[in-house]
């Protein structure tokens, strides 16, 4: 497994990926509550076949950490985007028993977006993805990908929607939050967790979960969409 060399803190990363105006079909608005999100009836292996070959937009590759080759390009599919990577622990935001600066060599107490109530987001529950801050190697927000995004996060056979939740080095790709690697049967201690190969994230372009904590809406809306991502693939 790999672990994170880079503060994701030291980027500006809201302002390089500002939410936009976004279509109300791709849109989804609920109130948070507690329950845990998951995958419905759309398949790990559903999705998988529609991601074998790789379009890339990305104008080069990323690296996985600080200190491996840069082999994973950003792909291109109608209505998405996609990457094949390892996952990292993402435990930034805010303080709990599971992410703070004893469990975790790298925390930070901030996300790059926030909840509704404009406080970080709460990587233990909440399921979400971290995505590369905008580079010359790719401009997420231009390809419509910003924070509140739905991303169907595929491995070992399950799939887990989570969110656009923060950014990280503009030279790194994948990482997601402790909940994210939880509800995939991934190891989620921010400092020895995580898995080194085998997670493909499929993020659907100009989507939005609000509130962003909100894990009720994103699955319905995330199933919503990767049925249409079938349909259209």
């Amino acid at each position: 497994m790999h672990l994170r060399t880079l503060t994701l803190a030291a980027l500006p990363a809201a302002a390089l990926l500002a939410a936009g105006q976004l279509p109300p079909s791709a849109s989804a608005h609920a109130a948070p509550r507690p329950t845990q999100a998951r995958g419905g009836s759309v398949s790990a292996a559903d999705l998988l076949a529609k991601v074998t070959s790789c379009k890339q937009i990305s104008r080069g590759r990323y690296r996985t950490d600080a200190n491996t080759r840069a082999t994973v390009p950003v792909c291109g599919k109608k209505g998405a985007v996609f990457w094949k990577a390892d996952m990292d622990i993402d435990c930034d935001g805010r303080r709990t028993a599971k992410c703070n600066e004893r469990t975790d060599p790298w925390f930070h107490a901030d996300t790059a977006f926030h909840q509704s109530d404009g406080r970080p987001l709460r990587s233990d529950t909440l399921p979400y993805v971290v995505v590369p801050a905008a580079s010359g190697v790719w401009n997420p927000a231009r390809a419509g990908i910003r924070g509140g995004c739905v991303v169907a996060v595929i491995h070992d056979g399950k799939v887990q929607y989570a969110v656009v939740g923060d950014t990280g080095p503009t030279r790194i790709i994948g990482e997601a939050s402790y909940a994210t690697a939880r509800a995939l049967g991934i190891d989620p201690d921010p400092a020895t967790g995580g898995t080194g190969s085998g997670v493909t994230y499929l993020l659907f372009k100009n989507s939005r979960v609000s509130p962003i904590e909100s894990r009720t809406a994103a699955v319905p809306l995330g199933e919503r969409l990767a049925k249409r991502f079938l349909r259209d693939n």
